[in-house]
């Protein structure tokens, strides 16, 4: 930011015409709505992913169904701080994962409180 800043202070003194605020602020109104976009279009909507994950992460139970990022489906056998033991199969192995490996719980929980 700070960069913008020193090339219009360049431009402004090499330039008479340029130190005109009218004509600094036709140049910042373009850089303000690029980044008003961008936030809106790109940041925002990760932060919000980001705490949607952060939120299932922290909400799993135990004998809740998950799918790993690798595609694996199990039941979740026991949480601990960042590994979760999940079962698989008819076969019941057991695997451990770290909790940020879990891409989606598909259990369905009741979040009304009554």
């Amino acid at each position: 930011m700070t960069e913008i800043l020193n090339l219009l202070a360049e431009t402004a003194t090499q330039n008479p015409d340029a130190a005109n605020p009218a004509a600094m602020l036709t140049m910042l109104i373009p850089l303000a709505a690029m980044i008003l976009i961008f936030y809106f279009l790109i940041i925002r909507p990760e932060k919000k992913r980001s705490k949607k994950m952060k939120e299932m992460l922290n909400n799993l139970e135990v004998a809740d169904e998950v799918v790993t990022t690798g595609g694996i489906i199990g039941r979740v056998l026991s949480v601990k701080e960042d590994t979760v033991l999940i079962e698989t199969g008819s076969d019941r192995t057991k695997i451990r994962v770290l909790k940020a490996s879990i891409a989606e719980n598909r259990t369905v929980h009741d979040t009304t409180e009554g």
